[in-house]
């Protein structure tokens, strides 16, 4: 069956094929009219803009690839998802792989993506080093990084949070509420978001005057996090409240805590990092600092474009740093003593 041309889909929605062309590439602006009379008629026509051969023609390839740590992470996948959405608004496909936190597999899958001589990409590291891999790609791809990366040394465009007044809201709350003994289950403290939000904890407890918190490292998978923290408990005088510091993290204290029989937000009280639905619609809901996760796609994006358009690959790099928020729920049981 012959497929319909790009003049037919032009003759029907009663524009130029260079209307149309740009409708499907994102190479220039389209007004939402002329938009949706070019995509109707494809519809109607059964008509599908061949990619590769657009991209010969172009000599610029319209693919975008993203590296991350682990695609079953809910905070890289709401990232990764919030990618995608923005590059078919631009005409981009999307290539996502992912390293399974390990070194050997980043460099593998790095390796694989650039197969693809994508226009850019966009990364979160593995590690708390950048890889030879990575570094690699200063030369070759526009990238940008996302999270898990030092802003201070990173030789590429960066977005983050602020991760140091992260650590100091969320310890500060505690500490507001009568905490002096606090418990924070950290991931992995190689990791710069990771360490600094811990920097930050300390630091308002120093203001508070209070003793520094403990801190346990859980590692990246939620069962194994779950026993050492349940361990950690039966060895040690049981803590006020905890701070995890990831999104695991909290799954495996929440984990650790019901096998435990020790009630979040009566018996101990706990603030998550990462924000999600499930966290309000607990029958105990769980106090939360929020990530502006759409506005850390959105800036990575932007960078990246910018980054294309200019064919500037990544000379003087720009760090972004968004800013978190508290959000109060139940899960802080307010212990201060009343005068």
């Amino acid at each position: 069956m012959r497929k319909p041309s790009i003049r037919e889909v032009a003759k029907l929605a009663d524009v130029s094929t260079a209307t149309v062309s740009n409708v499907f590439s994102g190479k220039k602006p389209v007004n939402d009219e002329l938009k949706e009379r070019v995509r109707l008629a494809a519809t109607q026509l059964g008509y599908q803009m061949d990619r590769a051969a657009s991209q010969l023609r172009s000599q610029r390839n319209k693919v975008v690839t993203v590296l991350v740590p682990n695609i079953t992470d809910t905070f890289f996948a709401t990232i990764v998802s919030h990618l995608e959405n923005l590059a078919f608004e631009h005409g981009y496909d999307v290539i996502v792989a992912s390293s399974h936190d390990r070194d050997d597999v980043e460099a593998s899958r790095i390796k694989a993506l650039m197969s693809w001589r994508p226009a850019g990409m966009i990364a979160i590291p593995c590690s708390g080093q950048l890889s030879e891999s990575l570094l690699d790609l200063t030369s070759h791809c526009p990238t940008v990084l996302i999270d898990r990366v030092s802003v201070h040394s990173a030789p590429f465009d960066t977005v983050t949070i602020d991760n140091r007044a992260a650590g100091d809201l969320a310890c500060q709350h505690l500490a507001d509420a009568g905490h002096e003994s606090i418990l924070i289950a950290a991931s992995n403290l190689s990791f710069p978001p990771i360490r600094e939000r811990v920097e930050g904890a300390f630091l308002a407890m120093e203001k508070s005057h209070l003793t520094k918190p403990n801190v346990i490292e859980l590692g990246s998978d939620l069962e194994e996090g779950a026993i050492k923290i349940a361990n950690w408990l039966g060895q040690n005088p049981k803590p006020t409240a905890i701070l995890a510091l990831t999104n695991v993290t909290t799954l495996s204290t929440l984990t650790a805590l019901a096998e435990c029989n020790i009630k979040v937000g009566q018996d101990i009280s706990l603030v998550a990092f990462d924000d999600y639905a499930w966290m309000s619609a607990r029958s105990t809901s769980l106090t939360a600092i929020r990530q502006p996760v759409a506005e850390v796609a959105q800036n990575a994006w932007s960078r990246l474009l910018e980054r294309i358009d200019s064919e500037r690959i990544n000379v003087d790099p720009k760090a972004t740093i968004l800013e978190a928020t508290l959000i109060q729920r139940h899960s802080v049981k307010n212990i201060s003593v009343k005068n």
